[in-house]
């Protein structure tokens, strides 16, 4: 059985996430209280009532659940070889503020003494327990309707490999960190592209820029560091049964230096690895 928990603020995108996975044939429950949760998996695994890929949607509507105990009754499912994860989705509070201005939807912890924004400060508090226990976790401040779909299919296609994925994710300081990584690595010492004029416009997918980063000794010495890094703790989290695991690597603009080592590493490691994934954060690709 696989159980995908999806939870997070009002406003994030968890609809859109629970519809996704019906598309992708959960079977899907929004709302459902904690408390039901355990005994919803248990009959499931007696009875059979259910397909054997369920998602659940718990948020901040259900207030009265003690989601302290959410770690707890995690523990229990996985207990019962269950497959589960937990996704969490947020965003920025003035992003949240305008989406509900443009809905004109109330936030379910809003009322005649509690404003918007203190209902989402709120809200953030009441659901910390569950985000501190998130598998995945997608910031959706800078995405739209269609680029949060392609990232949850993403997502779940990964959580979906009979092998651990590798993913390599380039970033860039400048716009924040990822929220999904396992470990960072950052190329700012480097030599920069940008402050060549011909190379500025380009990115770390053009061949100009590899060819201007390769000529580097810090260039080859960073890819060595890092490969051989991977390589030797990559078996440690296979063995710990994780679905993927995402090295992001970050320079200041996440164009170039980023770019171009994550294509270099992922070039590496196809080699090796059924399952290897390159993805560059501030280009816009999932």
């Amino acid at each position: 059985m696989k159980l995908q928990i999806v939870s997070g603020l009002s406003g994030s995108g968890k609809t859109i996430a629970l519809q996704v996975l019906e598309d992708l044939d959960y079977y899907c429950i929004d709302n459902l209280p904690l408390e039901l949760l355990s005994e919803l998996v248990e009959k499931s695994l007696k009875d059979r009532l259910y397909l054997d890929k369920v998602a659940i949607g718990i948020d901040a509507r259900t207030i009265g659940s003690n989601f302290s105990e959410f770690a707890k009754i995690i523990q229990q499912i996985k207990n019962n070889d269950i497959d589960c994860h937990v996704l969490f989705l947020h965003a920025q509070t003035s992003i949240l503020l305008k989406r509900f201005s443009e809905t004109r939807r109330k936030h379910p912890l809003t009322n005649e003494q509690t404003s918007l924004e203190e209902a989402i400060e709120r809200e953030r508090l009441v659901l910390k327990m569950i985000q501190d226990e998130a598998h995945q976790q997608i910031d959706t401040s800078n995405s739209n309707v269609h680029q949060l779909r392609d990232r949850i299919k993403h997502l779940i296609t990964l959580n979906n490999q009979p092998v651990m994925a590798l993913q390599f994710l380039s970033f860039g300081f400048k716009h924040g960190l990822p929220d999904d990584m396992d470990m960072m690595f950052d190329m700012r010492c480097l030599p920069n592209p940008h402050w060549e004029i011909a190379l500025r416009p380009l990115t770390g997918k053009d061949q100009a820029v590899a060819d201007f980063l390769d000529q580097h000794d810090s260039f080859n010495e960073m890819f060595d560091d890092i490969r051989q890094y991977v390589e030797k703790w990559l078996s440690c989290f296979e063995e710990n049964s994780r679905n993927y695991l995402t090295i992001a690597i970050g320079c200041t603009g996440g164009q170039h230096r980023s770019v171009y080592m994550v294509e270099k590493l992922a070039r590496y490691f196809k080699q090796q690895r059924e399952s290897v994934i390159a993805r560059h954060k501030e280009l816009a690709e999932l």
